[in-house]
């Protein structure tokens, strides 16, 4: 009989602060977030159905350079 040897896993070693919290909001690098969201996207987690309408909060310079992306990637375009 071969014994299995498990892990417990108690998260990461250390928890990033957030820049900015309060009850509602937490306020988080896009650097930070984006590579979980776009996991999360490509697994086709179900959760991300909860959050589809809510709004989020980018700077400009980043709207402005995502509605040239979403400009320039029509097949029209």
């Amino acid at each position: 009989m071969q014994h299995t040897h498990l892990k417990i896993y108690r998260g990461p070693a250390e928890v990033p602060t957030p820049v900015q919290t309060n009850e509602d909001v937490v306020t988080v690098s896009v650097g930070e977030a984006l590579p979980l969201i776009a996991d999360a996207i490509a697994s086709e987690r179900t959760w991300l159905k909860d959050f589809e309408n809510d709004d989020i909060t980018i700077s400009r310079d980043l709207y402005e350079v995502l509605s040239a992306y979403q400009y320039f990637r029509r097949p029209s375009a």
